[in-house]
Formats: C-alpha cells, structure tokens, sequence
C-alpha cells in the first residue's frame, strides 16, 4: 500500500487508538486561493475567466485528494464520525481529565469540581478538551469568549450530517464553510478541519483582535492551507462572495455562525439582573461578541436577506440560535419568501445549555429526516414536510426477501429517470421527472402508445424533459423487533408528489405485512 494511503487511513482510524493521536497530519496541498469544494457553481452563475480557472484548479487537486477507493473512503469516513459522534455523550470525568492534563489538575478543586465561574478554570477546561480530544492547540486574550467545546462540537456534528444527507455522494464529499464572526479562538474552522480532511473554510471576523488570535490559532495548529481568517467591515456583506474582497473566495457550500443574542448592552445587562441564580459559567465576551443591532433574529434576517441574492450559489445557509422564539420568526420569513427547504435541529448538552440551529437551502436536495426535524412534539408547527414515510413493517421472523423483490419489481415498472439498488444496503435510490405512478399517468401512457408518440413529448416547449422533480430513497430498515420498509425524500420541492409516491408504494407491499 501506498504511503499516502496508509496516512490518509491512519488518519481516521488513530483516533480509534489513542484521544491524543495527530488527526490533522496529513491536509491537501496548499492553495493560496480560497479553497473550495470540488463541486462546480451552476453554470448561469456569471464569474471572471481568472475565478473560473482557480476553480478548475482546485477542483481538480480536489479530485486528486480522493484518490483512494471510494469503498475505503467510505469506511473510513464512518470509522471517524463514529469516533466523534460519541466524545460528549457522558458527563465529562472531571477527575479523569486531570490525570490526563497536568495542567487541568492544577485549576481542579480538591473534590474533583470544576469552579465554572473562574475564568482561567473555565478556558482551561477548553483548552485540555481541544488537546485531548482534537489534538488541538488555542490561546486565547482573557478578554474574548471562550467558546464551551462540546456545545461548538454539537454544531460541526449536525453541518457533517446536514451536508452529507443532501447529496447522493457518499459521505465526506469535499467543502467549503464560512464561518461569520469566528471569534479569537476560530473554534468551528479548527473543529470542522480536524474531522473532516476534505473540508476547508473561511473564518471572518470584524474585531480585529479576535482576528489576531484567530489566525495565531490557524498558524498553531498548521492550518494556514486549509483556514482563510479575512477582515470584514460592519458594512460589509456577511457572505463575502460579492463586493470588497470577493475575488479572494471562490465558493462556499455551506454558512455557519453564532449570532450575539442580545440587541444592546442594556438587553444584555436586564437579562443577567433577571436571573435567580448567579450565571452557571463565567463569561469573558466582549460587547462586540454578544451584542448587535436587533439581536440574532435582525443578524440572521440579514444572511437570509443576502441569501436571497445568492440562492444556490451557498447550498447551505445555517446559523445557531439562542433563543427557541427566535425559531419560529425566522422559519415564517423563510416561509413567506418561498423557502420550503430548511432544517431545524435542538442541542441539548447536559441539563443546563440548551441552543437551535436553523438551516436553509434554495437547491432541490434534501437532508436526513433526523436531520431536519426536532422530535418533540412542540416543534411540528414550524418544522419542515415529512421527509420519511414508513410504508411497511415486517413481523419478527418474516423474510425480506419477498419485500426487495417486490420494490424492485415495482420499481423497474415504472418510467423513472433512474432506479438503482444496493443490494448491500438494501436501499434502492430513484429519479423522476414527474408522477409516472398515478392512474392518470399510467392513462396517459398507453394513449401515447396507441399513437405512436413519445411519453416524452408532452414536454412544454422549452423545458427539460428529463429535469428530475422527485428524487427518492426505498429502505429496507432492519431493527431490533421489526423490519420496516420506508421512502425517504431526497431530492425536489413537491412534497404532495412524496407523499404520494409513498402511498402508492405502499399499497403495492400492504399484502406483505
């Protein structure tokens, strides 16, 4: 084997092996240009020949990166998320850490507690996190904040899973994020490098000392090839890729930020004299970092309002939130502007903090159900269409065998675009232009075959006859007491053409149940 390829596989597997172990050891070659996803921008988006080449450029070291087999890749893309899917699903052993981190041990209280409002215990503990876990170095100034690692890390677990589910490449596809407002400590770039090797990001700040820390950081952890740290102006736009400074970002998959809550320091001052209880840690943010002109709810309307112009040029814009009302008045802007691609989810760390994130996208891909919905009931106003119908549920005993043939059959009938089965995942994806299940669509055919005329055209003048309306999973769900069958949205905005797809489907399979 290949000596690039036993880095790349030891790369994901070490964390396996050892907390400590060096994950971002092996990183593309450096590009002094903003770096970029492999996927191209959709070709009616206008940009200069010299933007286009650096594109081609970097797409094709892109390719070369991914060099190794897409099966092994694939394994060890699971091998690694798995590994940090479940860092923080315990209580942290605050006594375990100090026989870890000689450094930790000497901000422990002698009964093994954590003082959460000392600020040097507070910055330690995310310093020793970073170090263990990540194999990350931070320094940060005593006056910026400093960001709590499992909470940040909740949020780099739900932009892997919200953009490997809203596309059919297997996952970890090469991306670029921004992260607006990245702080001194340039936290989320650092995180999102660390796990994923083929993403790369954009971190912009206005204040120019967490700028100086952030770049310190990148500079730390020997980054500098993966992480682009750009000074932005209040006026500036928050998504760089127009006006000042827009020739030195390509494109962007994906925005993330973490808005400051309050919308003055007086909101800001009311909102702890309002708390029963002292603050559970201690805050070290400047004004810069926790105040803005109407809040989250004003700094998030402005993305979605630059979104508006930018549509699918970003596949994702995202953005937490600290306030559950904040949700609801940001999914009815959405809504009111003709936005029914989003995604919600609740980070829960503890019993203490409890943060959103809310995500939008303008292309025809959609996430995981789990990844776009929250499950609690309270949520299903302002959540997302269904994205997952389950069709049929096997008894314990039952074979499968009869419910594949079956889809497959039914499947294969059908004048879809495409329709493909995995026979290891038992999951068959399919495409198509319009409903080609429906009695109607089934009438139409055979008067098309009666006079001898193309199904195909009936297509408007103009269109795209194989334009894909409905893209869709079929999933043979095997668990512990029952066996399900259920149709997962993949792809388009028709969710009445789901939903149904689904009862169609599901009429076929009823006599198995």
């Amino acid at each position: 084997m290949a000596a690039w390829a036993r880095d790349l596989i030891g790369q994901f597997l070490a964390p396996l092996r050892c907390s400590t172990a060096d994950i971002t050891s092996h990183r593309p070659r450096p590009n002094k240009l903003h770096p970029i996803c492999k996927n191209p921008k959709p070709p009616s988006i206008q940009m200069s020949s010299k933007k286009r080449k650096a594109l081609d450029d970097v797409e094709q070291s892109g390719r070369k990166s991914q060099a190794a087999p897409a099966s092994q890749q694939s394994l060890n893309v699971a091998a690694s998320d798995a590994h940090f899917r479940h860092l923080y699903d315990r209580e942290l052993d605050f006594k375990q850490l100090a026989e870890k981190d000689v450094n930790f041990a000497a901000v422990l209280q002698e009964n093994g507690h954590l003082d959460f409002t000392e600020p040097k215990a507070v910055m330690q503990l995310t310093k020793t996190l970073l170090s263990l876990d990540f194999n990350l170095k931070l320094e940060l100034p005593d006056d910026r904040l400093c960001p709590p690692v499992p909470n940040r890390h909740n949020y780099i677990l739900w932009l892997k899973e919200l953009v490997d589910t809203s596309s059919y490449e297997p996952p970890g596809r090469p991306a670029c994020g921004l992260d607006i407002g990245t702080g001194a400590s340039c936290i989320y770039p650092l995180l999102g490098t660390t796990q994923r090797p083929s993403w790369r990001f954009v971190a912009t700040d206005i204040d120019e000392k967490s700028l100086q820390y952030a770049r310190e950081n990148v500079a730390l952890n020997h980054l500098e090839d993966r992480i682009t740290v750009l000074g932005r102006q209040p006026e500036d736009t928050l998504i760089p890729l127009r006006g000042r400074e827009s020739e030195k970002v390509i494109h962007i998959d994906f925005t993330m930020m973490n808005p400051p809550f309050y919308e003055s320091e007086d909101d800001m001052l009311s909102s702890a004299q309002r708390k029963v209880r002292p603050p559970h840690s201690a805050c070290t943010g400047a004004p810069v970092e926790m105040v803005c002109e109407g809040g989250e709810i004003a700094h998030i309307s402005r993305m979605l309002e630059e979104s508006l112009v930018l549509k699918e040029e970003v596949q994702w814009y995202t953005s937490m939130l600290g306030k559950a009302s904040s949700v609801e008045i940001l999914v009815d802007k959405l809504k009111a502007n003709g936005i029914d691609n989003y995604a919600i989810t609740e980070f829960i760390q503890g019993n203490k903090t409890r943060r959103w994130a809310l995500g939008w996208s303008f292309g025809p891909m959609r996430p995981a159900e789990h990844v776009a919905r929250v499950k609690t009931s309270g949520w299903k106003k302002v959540s997302p269409p269904v994205l997952a119908i389950e069709v049929l549920s096997l008894h314990p005993g039952r074979s499968i065998d009869h419910a594949i043939t079956r889809i497959n059959e039914v499947m294969r009938s059908l004048e879809l675009l495409s329709w493909n089965w995995d026979t290891d995942a038992r999951k068959g994806t399919g495409r198509t232009r319009e409903n080609v299940w429906s009695r109607a669509s089934r009438r139409k055919k055979m008067r098309d075959q009666s006079t001898s005329f193309s199904v195909l055209s009936s297509a408007a003048p103009g269109s795209d006859p194989v334009q894909c309306r409905l893209g869709f999973d079929v999933a043979v769900e095997m668990g512990v007491s029952t066996t399900t069958v259920t149709v997962h949205w993949r792809e388009g905005h028709d969710a009445v053409m789901f939903e149904s797809l689904a009862g169609f489907l599901q009429g076929k399979l009823k006599d198995l149940g």
